[in-house]
């Protein structure tokens, strides 16, 4: 709920002042009577209760005129936001080489898809105003959640992500690109990105990523590459120390093909990264949210429903009410 005067509320403060107030101006209220032998026979009637309940009648009226004379409004209907932004798809590797455990999350080993999520849903918040999509890609390539304003719904299916199974694994990074293009093709926007993110080499799937890459840079879309993994080799988790339960590991020899990713970058006017850290990936995504800024105007439409005839109405019935019980039942003597 909203005030359209909320200013009118601050009368709400004045109220016991002038509460106060009234009584202390002016005299009381009394009879005359020449003598109290006059009275005696009424000196045993218990006091009455009706004047202040009169009284917290015409208060409790007043009170609600001035949360009426603010103009209380609800918010209803959907909020209408015509984002002129840029339109993203990020497409990250499921492999089974995703499961190397070569990055730190607050002081723990985790393995890449982990930080790849953690990374993601952080550039995904800077960018309220932008359509992101998502593609996983392992053996094949599929869409992991559509382009949508709804971060909501984006980060939900970013969070279904699961390493691919081992009777799924691959590398399919040309049919991840040329996925994500086919998301980009038909819309209107003033950019278009891809974000493809992988750790090792194309070894799946049916589209070579360089032809992936033409496509990409016939229909301008912009592509930035990042090769995830440390250098060298990488622990990846084999299995479970039957005596301890501890998680024993095999290194692994990182293979990623940069070469690729390189051209990839360079045809389609992106660039290349390397994240061997997880400090140098979010580096990475930040840079890439500072190059894709661009003049956003955000037009918002808010429809509002006025609710001040919900405070008005009852002190309107308070008031008549109090007059009503002022001038017959509780009627004062002048």
């Amino acid at each position: 709920m909203t005030f359209a005067h909320p200013l009118f509320l601050l009368l709400l403060l004045l109220l016991p002042l002038a509460g106060w107030l009234k009584g202390k101006v002016g005299f009381q209220p009394a009879f005359l009577y020449s003598s109290v032998q006059l009275v005696r026979g009424i000196t045993g009637i218990t006091r009455s209760h009706a004047g202040a309940i009169l009284l917290k009648l015409r208060w409790l009226a007043l009170a609600l005129f001035i949360v009426a004379l603010a103009r209380p409004q609800l918010g209803e209907g959907e909020t209408q936001i015509i984002a002129s932004g840029i339109d993203i798809v990020v497409a990250i590797d499921l492999s089974g080489s995703m499961s190397s455990e070569d990055f730190e999350l607050q002081g723990r080993r985790v393995n890449r898809l982990a930080i790849a999520k953690d990374v993601l849903q952080k550039f995904v918040g800077k960018r309220p105003n932008d359509r992101i999509g998502l593609v996983a890609f392992a053996r094949d390539a599929y869409i992991a959640a559509p382009m949508t304003l709804d971060h909501d719904f984006l980060l939900q299916n970013l969070e279904r992500l699961e390493i691919a199974t081992r009777d799924k694994d691959g590398t399919a990074i040309g049919s991840a690109l040329a996925t994500a293009l086919n998301r980009l093709r038909e819309v209107k926007s003033k950019s278009k990105i891809v974000i493809l993110m992988t750790d090792g080499q194309n070894n799946a799937g049916k589209v070579p990523p360089l032809t992936a890459a033409e496509a990409a840079e016939t229909l301008k879309v912009k592509v930035y590459s990042i090769g995830v993994g440390t250098r060298g080799t990488a622990p990846i988790p084999v299995g479970q120390n039957p005596f301890n339960g501890q998680v024993v590991y095999r290194d692994e020899p990182v293979d990623i093909d940069e070469d690729t990713l390189k051209e990839i970058a360079k045809r389609t006017g992106g660039r290349y990264y390397r994240a061997d850290k997880t400090q140098a990936l979010r580096s990475i995504y930040d840079e890439i949210d500072r190059l894709e800024k661009t003049e956003v105007q955000v037009k918002k439409y808010q429809r509002y429903r006025e609710v001040f005839p919900l405070a008005a109405l009852p002190g309107l019935v308070l008031l008549l009410l109090e007059i009503i019980l002022n001038h017959t039942v509780w009627r004062k003597l002048p």
